[in-house]
């Protein structure tokens, strides 16, 4: 779920600052956000009070709060359809991903994607003259565009980062090194964002500890039939391909070698 969307988004099992207060599933509630407040509604049941919480519950939401989200998400198209035009019109070359209005202080938010850095002061002035409030840009990656937006992954199962709460962890390559995954090239564990598939954080720290102890691979090990050059490493199973000397290929269990 993207987090800085306030009207009526359903922001996925927040946790609490606020000691000892539950909410139960359905609850609409005022969340402190970064901007400003936020609409959200409890997914889980039941909730109650964790450490380092992802995002501070202030109160719960009354009619009013829920009418004015609702107000605000209405406007959403006709803000959009005025800020295409003043991009068209500047020539900026960014795309537009979604915008809001803020549920207390009435700002608008647009939220954007570009390949580079954005001289959008011009735009901000023009666009802040149509709707008579302060506008804020936010540029955003590919990882929240694609949060935003939804959809499957190549597990035919929907996006991590859209069922998931919470912020987006960091993917790095040796993620990939460590499952050994990444001989397959980049287009083979990139998600529909283009980048790395969320999915491999998963079981990255499992096997960094399976790997430990483990040759690297190419090098040279002694096992009880000679000298020989490691491989392939099979860290679920803990075995070692090694191609001795004389060629013959044998596998054996990490304990096994010398």
């Amino acid at each position: 779920m993207y987090k800085y969307l306030a009207s009526l988004r359903a922001w996925e099992n927040p946790r609490l600052c606020s000691s000892h207060i539950k909410f139960k599933k359905g609850d609409y509630v005022i969340l402190k956000g970064e901007l400003d407040n936020e609409l959200g509604k409890i997914e889980t049941d039941p909730l109650e009070t964790e450490e380092d919480p992802i995002q501070e519950i202030i109160r719960k939401a009354n009619p009013r709060d829920i009418q004015t989200a609702e107000e605000n998400e209405k406007q959403k198209k006709k803000i959009l359809e005025i800020c295409h035009e003043e991009i068209r019109k500047l020539g900026i070359e960014m795309k537009l991903v979604d915008a809001w209005i803020t549920l207390e202080r009435g700002s608008v938010v647009i939220a954007f994607t570009a390949g580079g850095r954005i001289d959008f002061r011009e735009l901000v002035k023009n666009l802040s003259r149509k709707f008579h409030r302060s506008v804020r840009m936010q540029q955003i990656g590919s990882r929240d565009e694609t949060r935003k937006l939804g959809g499957c992954g190549i597990c035919g199962r929907e996006l991590c980062c859209v069922k998931f709460p919470g912020n987006l962890p960091s993917i790095s390559s040796n993620m990939a090194r460590v499952q050994q995954i990444a001989h397959r090239g980049s287009e083979r564990i990139s998600g529909v964002c283009g980048r790395l598939m969320c999915c491999l954080a998963y079981e990255a720290e499992q096997y960094q500890e399976l790997l430990a102890g483990m040759p690297e691979l190419h090098s040279m090990v002694k096992t009880s039939k000679g000298e020989g050059e490691v491989m392939e490493i099979n860290a679920l199973k803990q075995e070692i391909k090694i191609k001795l000397k004389d060629k013959q290929i044998i596998t054996v269990k990490k304990e096994d070698l010398k």
